[in-house]
C-alpha cells in the first residue's frame, strides 16, 4: 500500500491543475501514512480496511491532481448519464463514508471491545457524519482563507447545495458499507491474531 501511495502522489503531484488544491486534497495521504506505518506491527488491520483505505488515498490523488470538477472520468460519467455536473466529487463524498464506516468499526471492535451489532453500526454511522460534517468545515475555513482559490478546493461547480448533498453522498456511502461489508469484515476480524468480533 506504501508503495501503491508513494507512486500515486508522485504521479499526482508531477503537474496538479492547482498546487495549493493539491496539497490540500492529499493532505489526508499525508497525515495517515505516518500513522499507519508506525501502528501497522502492534494492530495490523485487516485487509478489507487497509484495500479500503488505499482505495481512498488514490480516489483523494486524483481529485488532487485535477480538482474534484475536473476529473476526466468524471466528464465521462457527466455526459454518459446526462448530469449536470461532473460527479467525481459525489463520488468521493461516498468513498468517504464507505471507507472510514469499516476503519471505524475495526477500532471500536479491536481497541474498545464494543460489541458487534446494530449499536455499533450506528455509532459508526453516525462518527462518519461528524467526520463529514468536520470536513465542510474545514473547507469553510480553508475557502474563507484563500477567498479566490476557494472554488477549486470546494468544488462546488455553482451547487449552492454542495455541503448537503456531500454529506448526504457520506451517509449513503457508509450505510452501503453497513449493509454490504460488516458481514465480511467480522468474518476477517476473526481471523485477526487473537482477536475476534465479541
Amino acid at each position: 500500500m506504501f508503495a501503491l501511495w508513494a507512486g500515486g502522489l508522485a504521479l499526482s503531484g508531477w503537474r496538479p491543475f492547482d498546487r495549493a488544491t493539491w496539497w490540500m486534497e492529499v493532505a489526508p495521504v499525508l497525515v495517515a501514512t505516518p500513522i499507519l506505518w508506525t501502528t501497522r506491527q502492534r494492530m495490523p488491520l485487516t485487509s478489507l480496511a487497509l484495500s479500503l483505505i488505499a482505495f481512498h488515498g488514490l480516489v483523494l490523488m486524483i481529485g488532487g491532481a485535477y480538482s474534484y470538477a475536473r476529473v476526466p472520468i468524471g466528464f465521462a460519467l457527466q455526459d454518459w448519464l446526462g448530469l449536470a455536473r461532473n460527479p467525481y466529487d459525489r463520488f468521493g463524498h461516498v468513498v468517504q463514508g464507505l471507507v472510514p464506516f469499516i476503519v471505524l468499526r475495526e477500532l471500536l471492535i479491536r481497541s474498545h471491545r464494543v460489541q458487534a451489532g446494530w449499536l455499533l453500526n450506528l455509532l459508526s454511522l453516525a462518527c462518519c457524519l461528524a467526520i463529514s460534517a468536520s470536513y465542510e468545515l474545514i473547507e469553510f475555513a480553508a475557502a474563507k482563507a484563500l477567498e479566490q482559490g476557494a472554488d477549486e478546493f470546494l468544488g462546488t461547480q455553482g451547487d449552492p447545495w454542495d455541503t448537503q448533498w456531500d454529506m448526504l453522498m457520506c451517509l449513503i456511502g457508509a450505510a452501503s458499507a453497513w449493509l454490504s461489508l460488516t458481514t465480511w469484515h467480522d468474518r476477517q476480524l476473526q481471523t485477526v491474531a487473537g482477536l475476534g468480533t465479541p
